[in-house]
């Protein structure tokens, strides 16, 4: 059947327009799609632009707690936290463990996050600086260096750093590396005389006596006339009870320094360890004048003085040291000792209970 030129224009009309219709309907339904999914996208971010505010803000907290000395409320609040793997909460906590000296707790938190926070950042720098003073201060004088090292890149005016450095090199036994960290610490040349002397008496302070006496050796062959060098290795020679050699440094010393009181002290403790009390006499005395408040050497003249039987000098030092250090258990006990000797047996009897109660470590 053939259809009419107006009914055909009539089905056309109808299908296009039908046509159109469920176009129009359908980018409708995907602009619809297209702004719930836009809504639902920007909601998103927002919850998450919440969540991350807040995680910044208890982050701030915790850290302005750990400045305030409040380590350990820093600690629950971080504790607290959704979020445990995050290197931001790790790197916080493990700042916290070490301001309570928890050193242990503070290298296995940041061992975890140091190499993954960003390069450079301050929080990075200062897990390294911690990591390398925490292992230090249990013992892992190895596992610190490398931070240290590392940290000396960026912490020069840091003197507590520079500090750790040098005696985890003599813990080491690494004398040049712990001289060029004494040497930035005290400002002095590395290759200096003044570097080595410095250096060898942080090495006396940590018991490091082979070391010192190398270093004191090598800061003499820098600078012979170099003040104090001979006067520190002199007191290792005394400290040895190598006497006579300390002697001779000691003199050194004085041709270089003749206001070094505490030289003559120590030439005249050496002289009285040899029972050689003419010699003492004399330098002992010149060490009062030098330094006319350090009770030892009041102790030693009266120790000299009653040696050489001069009981009323003896009596005037001795007291003058008990007035300096009411506690000094040697001057009581030689006090004691001379009021036995001149026939003063009830003062003898207290001084010498007095020397008997005080510590064995006070002289």
């Amino acid at each position: 059947m053939k259809l009419s030129a107006t009914l055909l224009f009539a089905i056309l009309y109808f299908y296009c327009g039908t046509a159109s219709y469920a176009q129009i309907r359908q980018s409708d339904q995907q602009t619809g799609q297209q702004t719930d999914q836009a809504s639902s996208n920007q909601a998103g971010k927002q919850a998450g632009q919440s969540t991350e505010d807040a995680m910044a803000a208890s982050l701030a907290e915790s850290r302005k707690l750990i400045m305030s000395g409040q380590s350990k409320s820093a600690i629950a609040k971080l504790s607290s936290l959704p979020n445990q793997s995050d290197i931001r909460v790790i790197h916080l906590l493990g700042v916290a463990h070490y301001q309570i000296a928890d050193y242990a707790q503070a290298i296995g938190l940041l061992t975890q996050v140091w190499d993954n926070l960003p390069a450079n950042s301050p929080e990075r720098r200062e897990a390294i600086e911690l990591l390398g003073t925490s292992h230090y201060l249990i013992g892992h004088v190895a596992d610190s260096l490398p931070f240290l090292e590392q940290a000396k890149a960026w912490a020069t005016g840091n003197m507590e750093l520079s500090f750790i450095t040098g005696v985890a090199y003599i813990d080491g036994k690494q004398p040049a590396m712990a001289r060029e960290s004494f040497a930035r610490l005290f400002k002095a040349a590395p290759e200096s005389g003044t570097a080595s002397l410095v250096t060898a008496l942080m090495m006396m302070r940590f018991k490091a006596d082979s070391l010192a006496e190398a270093e004191l050796k090598l800061a003499l062959e820098k600078e012979p006339k170099l003040a104090g060098a001979n006067f520190w290795l002199g007191q290792l020679m005394h400290r040895r009870g190598q006497y006579g050699e300390a002697i001779v440094l000691l003199e050194k010393e004085l041709t270089i320094n003749p206001s070094n009181g505490m030289a003559y002290y120590l030439i005249g403790d050496a002289y009285t360890r040899q029972s050689k009390w003419d010699e003492a006499l004399p330098t002992l005395r010149k060490a009062i004048w030098l330094e006319p408040y350090f009770t030892e050497s009041y102790v030693l003249l009266g120790k000299t003085y009653l040696n050489k039987k001069n009981y009323g000098l003896a009596e005037t030092m001795l007291k003058r040291a008990i007035q300096f250090d009411r506690n000094n258990k040697q001057a009581h006990s030689l006090l004691g000792q001379l009021y036995e000797q001149t026939g003063r047996s009830l003062e003898a009897k207290q001084e010498l209970a007095i020397a008997e109660g005080l510590p064995a470590d006070n002289k």
